[in-house]
């Protein structure tokens, strides 16, 4: 016999299983970083990333190592591998850079588990408020039709036509520039939130305008059950899988909306990690900066040129 699907919640969706693994490592990003975020190791400012190996230079199987990097060029910035010396843990005299290190030697891998907590953890609060906001107006005006119904949609609709990221750039805009990180958490949450939860009312919405005329909403109403037990207890629950599909949809554009305001300078700033941040930090790089022997001979030479 097979039992009714409707209602039920859904199990074995890899969605939920890759939305626990987001959860999971915002909560042990601290552990899983292997230095402290904002450690600088001096003479390894654009250090390259260090290799584990196995094997050692005499074919030798070994536990996971790697090899030091020496700066043999500061102009270029150009390193190369110490292979008399072996780097076997983190906690070595020596770093072990597995992502190479930024313009102040801070260790990359470091910075972008530590920035996962900010970025995912924007990400995950602004979808469960958005997801809580759009389920009551979609819920509410669903049930109550009339000019209630009318009057959500069309406040969702004016959201929903304006383009998203202007709308988050305008928000976070007007609230002032420098800001705490806890001040910025709370904002970049707020106006995430408050841009993703039209489309979730507009979805919720349509479910239960459905759902509302089946038998067992009548029956429910009959048995003069109120408002709020007709849409938890027999409403809601056919909206699980819709927003289980939204959860999925926004929290990738929502770290993608939270690296763009820090990558414009109205995120996270400096020192703090983040993901925008570190973009920001890494499309700021240009190689005339880290030759400057050379970029100044070009700037001689087209100085003496005849015009």
């Amino acid at each position: 016999m097979r039992w009714p699907t409707r209602g039920c919640a859904v199990t074995a969706n890899p969605r939920g299983a890759v939305l626990g693994l987001l959860a999971l490592v915002v909560l042990l990003a601290p552990a899983l970083a292997p230095y402290d975020p904002g450690r600088q190791f001096s003479g390894y400012e654009y250090a390259p990333p260090m290799r584990p190996h196995v094997v050692d230079a005499r074919w030798g199987l070994r536990t996971p190592f790697a090899y030091p990097v020496r700066l043999v060029d500061r102009i270029e910035r150009r390193y190369t591998e110490d292979r008399t010396r072996r780097v076997t843990s983190f906690a070595d005299p020596e770093p072990w850079f597995l992502l190479g290190s930024d313009s102040f030697g801070r260790d990359i891998l470091s910075r972008l588990a530590v920035g996962a907590r900010l970025s995912l953890g924007v990400a995950l609060l602004s979808t469960v408020l958005a997801m809580a906001i759009g389920a009551g107006v979609g819920a509410a005006a669903g049930y109550a039709g009339g000019w209630v119904d009318a009057a959500l949609m069309r406040i969702s609709d004016l959201v929903i036509v304006l383009p998203g990221i202007y709308v988050v750039l305008a928000l976070r805009g007007a609230l002032p520039l420098v800001l705490e990180d806890v001040e910025v958490f709370a904002a970049l949450v707020a106006v995430l939130s408050l841009v993703g939860w039209p489309s979730v009312a507009r979805g919720v919405r349509g479910i239960v305008v459905i759902e509302g005329r089946s038998e067992y909403a009548e029956a429910a109403r009959a048995l003069g059950a109120g408002f709020w037990r007709i849409v938890t207890r027999h409403l809601m629950p056919a909206t699980r899988g819709f927003l289980l599909v939204q959860v999925t949809v926004l929290v990738p554009a929502f770290v993608m909306a939270e690296a763009t305001l820090s990558f414009v300078g109205l995120g996270f700033l400096e020192p703090t990690p983040s993901w925008g941040a570190m973009l920001r930090d890494a499309g700021a790089v240009q190689v005339g900066r880290l030759r400057p022997v050379e970029d100044q001979s070009r700037q001689q030479q087209l100085a003496l040129q005849p015009f």
